[in-house]
């Protein structure tokens, strides 16, 4: 059976921020970016750091023009990375896969609204 946990209100949040909470034996990182609210477990797969609590990135995408010349390349803003802490492994804020591994994923929770407050639902 599902539990949802209240966090907190939208606006306790900022934008590019994050709040760690903790579930039992689980910590969970909700963050807000472009007004959007993720939440993961706090764990990193790579060797366990605290992944949530990293500082968040865009990704870096080719610039190539409509001729296929190369441009160099440029911030992605669409795609925010979380960055971790210890070691520098990157995960998409969007999807939490690992930017050069897709094997590895933070464990993601859904957010869920509820009375115009944030909640995480844990399975």
């Amino acid at each position: 059976m599902a539990t949802t946990i209240r966090v907190c209100a939208p606006d306790e949040i900022a934008d590019g921020g994050c709040r760690i909470v903790t579930v039992g034996e689980i910590e969970i990182g909700v963050l807000r970016q472009g007004g959007e609210f993720y939440a993961y477990q706090n764990l990193c797969p790579h060797q366990g750091g605290p992944a949530c609590e990293g500082v968040r990135m865009a990704g870096i995408k080719e610039n190539i023009d409509r001729n296929g010349n190369y441009l160099g390349q440029l911030l992605d803003e669409d795609d925010m990375h979380i960055v971790c802490p210890w070691h520098g492994y990157e995960y998409h804020l969007k999807t939490g896969i690992n930017v050069a591994d897709d094997r590895l994923r933070l464990r993601r929770f859904e957010i869920v609204r509820q009375e115009g407050d944030i909640y995480v639902t844990l399975p």
